[in-house]
């Protein structure tokens, strides 16, 4: 059989081939957390320059203005400015629900600074504002991993020294040439209002009106390792800090994570703490930010306080804001220990996946204050549940060898069944030159999910929606692809059709578009089960025994090694009418899953909303979740499947009378 598989990818997949391009693309990006899942059309950059604007009011504005009074008529005039291009960077923002309330809240601000009102008034809003803002329009609030302030104190003598000083004290040897004066570090006052957060954004984005310019070519870690080593030279009580620190349980609570953190300014804590505590804690966690990460393994502190968080804004009447917390107390704090969790605990992870879904359904549906502070309890105690399967104590070796080849065997057999199938398809046609395009698509996407973990371990980090997007979309193009491709399969299983096919295509040379429809293909289908595996293994990794995760691994290789062997030797052994008939039914049921996996993943990810179904089983493996859109997704994929092959049927009979 000559020539048979031009036809196939040429004609009826060139446009799928493109569009496995710039899906492959996509997809990457969206993996790497370079494209933003909520508000990709927004501009960070303005929203950023507002929040600076607004740090920077709160500070500075006491120097401008006293007792209804102007006290200096320059820095009156700079906030006045400021407190303008606020409003305008507001109101340029993209379409929100919220944000007609952030511009009048913009509004009143600068209504604010125009009444000359008091100091204390005008820096509690522009905290409260700022506060308001990065809840609608999120930016990066904290660093990917503890900021190293060895490379901050390198990062500073080469780019700072000269104007702050060597000391932070603003008397670097080109400060006397600045007009205003550069901002003295060691200024206590000062420092006692700004937040790491703060410094890190003016880095970044510079100071309009000052010398201070923008280092927006430093990578992300190094502006924070760079913020965070500023923001330490006004507190020097580093050893009574860490005494407090270490023996206050309900400190330790109130600051758990990065995040918290470099949002957090000493005045704050001051209010909560004293302010002599509070400038003695911040001297020690700002020179050892590492202490705040040093957590149990498998915590899940970050999910216990967004839930409440949630539940105290839906006390508030304010639903947006209690679903956005809720959709966080996910992503950000079950989302990243759920690849453990799955390994050790499947039937828990699944019931705390299935019970995030519907808290956030039921504030959607805003049901009474009780039912929704029911399911949140319900969460608190499975949450503790999961601690204690994470708890290092709980992690065994035949936990981790079990954990570790389940986890490749499944991913790898589902990328396998496509692979395979193309690989199959392709010597049966005897085209065999052409298999090396599917083994390139394999391969690439084996490197490309080693970049991958490389980048979301030593650089940016891989988000939790971005997580779930990768897979979501993944899972979708591919179920797309598939449903053509098993769709084509069926009408040549038809009798008399394949002979009739490869009569039509002998002689056709294949084009160069065929070629990169089956590397997409491969790369899609390969690079979407082994980005998920690269999730799985790292939660293991920083919980197991490396060896043990190694021989779990290897075995699992060996084993999709010989289903790949049986796979292809009974393919070999089928007619070409009997492989193309339980392929394309292999296909379709793949499709089938994929479809309910991948709005599943959006669901997880806020994209799509959730209706319950409670009626329907919860069986990841089979792509079914027990809501209205997934199933709606698997239902609708199976009818383009039945509508392809009464097609298929019925341009056979007309074949067969014709």
């Amino acid at each position: 059989m000559n020539k048979l598989e031009s036809g196939i990818f040429v004609r009826n997949s060139t446009l799928a081939a493109y569009r496995a391009l710039w899906a492959m693309m996509t997809i990457v990006a969206l993996s790497l957390g370079l494209v933003s899942p909520a508000f990709a059309g927004s501009s960070n950059e303005d929203v950023q320059t507002a929040w600076r604007l607004l740090d920077y009011v709160a500070v500075d504005y006491r120097g401008a203005v006293a007792n209804g009074q102007i006290k200096n008529r320059q820095e009156y005039a700079e906030m006045t400015e400021f407190s303008s291009t606020i409003e305008t960077k507001i109101t340029g923002l993209a379409a929100s629900v919220d944000r007609t309330s952030l511009i009048a809240e913009a509004k009143a601000f600068r209504g604010l600074v125009g009444a000359k009102a008091e100091p204390d008034d005008v820096a509690r809003a522009a905290r409260a504002l700022g506060t308001h803002l990065l809840a609608v329009y999120p930016v990066p609030l904290a660093p990917a991993k503890a900021p190293d302030l060895a490379r901050g104190a390198a990062l500073y003598t080469q780019n700072c020294a000269g104007c702050h000083g060597v000391r932070g004290d603003g008397h670097g040897p080109d400060a006397a040439k600045l007009d205003p004066a550069p901002v003295a570090f060691r200024d206590a006052d000062r420092a006692r209002e700004r937040s790491p957060f703060a410094l890190y954004q003016v880095i970044g984005q510079g100071l309009d009106g000052t010398a201070m310019r923008s280092f927006s070519e430093l990578p992300s870690q190094d502006r924070w390792d760079l913020a965070f080593y500023a923001s330490q030279f006004a507190f020097t009580d580093s050893d009574k800090g860490e005494q407090t620190w270490k023996t206050d349980a309900a400190l330790r609570s109130r600051i758990s994570n990065l995040a918290t953190l470099a949002g957090l300014t000493p005045a704050a804590l001051g209010r909560e703490i004293g302010p002599d505590a509070a400038d003695a804690v911040i001297a020690y966690l700002r020179t050892h930010p590492e202490a705040v990460i040093e957590e149990k393994a498998g915590s899940l502190t970050v999910a216990h306080e967004k839930l409440q968080a949630s539940v105290a804004a839906y006390a508030a009447g304010d639903r947006e804001t209690a679903k956005k917390l809720a959709l966080s107390a996910y992503l950000d704090g079950f989302e990243p220990v759920e690849p453990a969790l799955a390994a050790r605990d499947a039937t828990l992870m699944g019931r705390i996946e299935a019970e995030m879904g519907n808290l956030r359904a039921a504030i959607g549906r805003g049901e009474p204050l009780a039912a929704v502070k029911d399911r949140v309890a319900v969460l608190d105690t499975l949450f503790s549940d999961a601690e204690e399967v994470l708890s290092p104590g709980a992690a065994s070796t035949a936990s981790t060898f079990i954990g570790a080849f389940t986890i490749l065997l499944r991913e790898g057999v589902e990328a396998l069944l496509i692979v395979v199938a193309m690989i199959a398809f392709l010597r049966k046609a005897d085209r065999g030159e052409m298999v090396r395009h599917v083994h390139s698509g394999w391969v690439v996407a084996l490197i490309a999910g080693g970049i991958t973990w490389a980048i979301a371990t030593f650089f940016i980090g891989v988000s939790g929606a971005s997580r779930e997007l990768t897979e979501g979309f993944g899972s979708l193009f591919a179920a797309a692809v598939l449903l053509s491709v098993g769709i084509w399969m069926h009408g040549k299983s038809q009798a008399g059709e394949w002979q009739r096919y490869i009569n039509e295509t002998l002689g056709k040379a294949l084009s160069r578009s065929s070629a990169w429809f089956l590397f997409g293909l491969a790369f899609i289908v390969a690079y979407r089960e082994v980005f998920e595996t690269i999730l799985f293994y790292a939660a293991l990794t920083a919980q197991g025994s490396g060896a043990v995760i190694l021989a779990g691994a290897g075995s699992a290789v060996v084993v999709l090694g010989l289903i790949a062997w049986a796979m292809l030797r009974f393919s070999a052994k089928l007619p070409v009418s009997e492989f193309f008939k339980y392929s394309s039914a292999l296909i379709a049921v793949l499709a089938v899953v994929l479809a309910g996996k991948g709005v599943a993943a959006l669901q997880e990810a806020g994209m799509i909303d959730i209706a319950p179904l409670s009626q329907v089983p919860r069986i990841p493996v089979l792509g079914l979740f027990p809501t209205w859109e997934s199933v709606g997704a698997q239902i609708l994929t199976l009818a383009i499947v039945v509508v392809g092959g009464w097609y298929n049927e019925r341009l056979a009979r007309k074949s067969v009378t014709a």
